[in-house]
């Protein structure tokens, strides 16, 4: 059944006799016609039919391959389903064929709403464009057809579904599309929900005009930014003051996926100002969608290459790693069983050398008790198996204990080996676990004094009364315990990676010093689950290091003043 217009449902054919009764003259349009889902015309009416030898008789009941023909057949009915499915007009321009003659229209195509279910038909009136009015797409530089602008929307959306690479597609976008419309300049601006600020990624522009490219905008210093991004339109504005870089006319329009934003298109005029067309405007705006789309895809496809490469390195680093401590774990067991053996064998002359054999098994024995900690302490942390409990903890505790078991060490290699408390009259009390900071402690300092070999190692506290929040809890502030040593150093591109699990500077440098390479890696999960962090600096190889943490002050202590 079909509803007329009068709201009741009728008969198809009594409602088809009622549409070619009404005198579609009286509108004031010059073409008004009906159609179907299909594009059959239910009613057709065309105030120059006749003038082309064409009665308006002729074109009722035919399909759209018949007699009033548009030329781009297949968008054409994509904006009918668009019209029936949105319950929205849609406005576009398209050509016609009829007696062998084009026609070119700006149309207006709404869906016909029934009173109860779907809409099946379309009310379309239309405007046909003088010579003059068709000059004005002249600056366009659309392709024929001069006004159906799906054919380039067709072109540009192919070319950037080729290519799953960001940059690629995003100059695709601005060269396609500033060609396409004349434009003087047109960008490619990328933004995050979390940042104020624009930055242009990709640029098309005409000789003349001065580049944008690589430059950050504050997205609060242009409203229609703002405008575009909030209400996912296409926005156009005209700029009457002076502007750095010429723009006089602007067109922008922000790009999404699943409702996400993630760059704006934004199409300048410099040399005129420019009314944008609503067949413009609706270019645009379906680009952006399609860009939209593409770019997240293939920020995407960049995530999942990225994961695989880290994938990859780290099966790489694993295998090293294990490569290198199988070798650690050999050597000090090695030296358990070859004093033992001796021992057994009653090699040992006397009671002492055998006492000094035995000393060395038990050496060897704590080094290798030392790597098997390593390796399980990291797999504790990987598996999320590692619980803390944390209480208040001494600064001068853990700093004298830090000293008992490191300072030999330092003297051994005639090292200068220091200390220094932070001025406070009363106890530094931190909040942490006392093992776990302790081995963080012997950790820095054992690697400071095994990499050093001239010199000197310092270890300092620093406070600060900056209040911090961790696990519901305020604390007054963070104690900085800094170790700093005159060692070997390490590269400035080999720095960021220190803290990865497996990572080694190299494999040369494990032979030479031992150890699992997991040291700094462990310090830093320790650390962070004591709500603190840790960082590494070095100005280069043979500059030394500085290794600092953060960790939470559970009291704030009165601070020694000058006299």
């Amino acid at each position: 059944m079909f509803t007329g217009f009068n709201s009741e449902v009728v008969n198809p054919k009594t409602a088809l006799t009622q549409i070619n009764s009404i005198e579609w003259q009286h509108l004031g349009a010059e073409l008004v016609f009906t159609q179907a889902r299909s594009g059959k015309y239910l009613s057709f009416w065309w105030e120059l039919a006749e003038e082309y030898g064409l009665s308006n008789e002729q074109v009722i009941g035919t399909s759209l391959e018949e007699v009033f023909t548009p030329v781009e057949q297949q968008a054409y009915k994509q904006k009918i389903r668009q019209a029936l499915k949105r319950r929205l007009p849609e406005q576009c321009y398209c050509l016609f064929e009829c007696q062998g003659q084009s026609f070119a229209f700006e149309l207006v195509i709404s869906p016909i709403l029934p009173a109860r279910g779907e809409p099946c038909s379309v009310l379309g009136i239309g405007h046909l464009l003088s010579e003059a009015e068709m000059s004005l797409f002249s600056h366009s530089r659309l392709p024929a057809p001069l006004y159906s602008y799906q054919k380039l929307l067709t072109q540009i959306s192919r070319k950037i579904r080729r290519s799953l690479d960001l940059q690629t597609i995003w100059q695709q976008t601005v060269d396609n599309l500033g060609q396409a419309l004349g434009v003087s300049r047109c960008l490619i601006l990328s933004y995050s929900p979390n940042t104020e600020k624009l930055k242009v990624e990709a640029e098309y522009l005409q000789p003349d005009i001065s580049s944008m490219l690589g430059q950050t905008i504050d997205k609060q210093s242009e409203l229609y930014f703002e405008q575009a991004i909030q209400s996912r339109q296409a926005i156009a504005v005209d700029l009457l003051g002076p502007d750095s870089y010429q723009q006089k006319s602007v067109l922008v329009v922000s790009t999404a996926y699943k409702n996400e934003g993630n760059t704006l298109i934004c199409l300048q005029q410099c040399d005129r100002y420019r009314s944008w067309t609503a067949m413009e405007l609706e270019l645009v705006q379906e680009l952006a969608e399609q860009v939209g789309t593409a770019s997240a895809h293939a920020k995407l496809y960049q995530e999942l290459e990225q994961t695989s490469i880290r994938a990859e390195e780290a099966s790489r680093l694993k295998s090293d790693f294990l490569a290198n401590t199988s070798h650690e774990l050999r050597t000090p067991l090695n030296g358990i069983i070859g004093f033992l053996k001796l021992v057994i064998e009653g090699v040992a002359d006397n009671a002492d050398e055998q006492l000094e054999f035995l000393q060395e098994a038990y050496k060897s024995s704590l080094h290798l008790l030392d790597l098997i900690n390593d390796v399980l302490d990291i797999a504790k942390i990987e598996a999320g198996k590692m619980d803390l409990e944390l209480t208040d903890v001494e600064l001068e505790d853990l700093f004298e204990n830090v000293d008992n078991l490191t300072h030999t060490q330092a003297e051994q290699k005639n090292l200068n080996f220091q200390i220094k408390y932070p001025a406070t009259l009363t106890p530094v009390i931190i909040y942490g676990n006392y093992k776990r900071l302790l081995q963080v402690m012997l950790n820095l300092v054992g690697n400071a004094i095994k990499f050093t070999h001239e010199g000197g190692v310092i270890v300092s506290a620093e406070l600060s009364k900056k209040k911090v929040r961790y696990h519901g809890r305020e604390f007054p502030g963070m104690v900085k315990i800094s170790v700093a040593d005159t060692g070997i150093g390490v590269s400035l591109e080999k720095q960021d990676k220190l803290f990865e699990n497996f990572f080694q500077v190299d494999g040369s440098r494990t032979k030479a010093y031992g150890g699992t390479g997991l040291g700094l890696a462990i310090s830093q999960k320790l650390v962070e689950a004591m709500g603190g962090n840790i960082s590494f600096y070095s100005m280069g190889e043979g500059l030394g290091s500085t290794v600092t943490f953060t960790v939470p002050l559970s009291h704030l202590p009165v601070i020694k003043t000058a006299d």
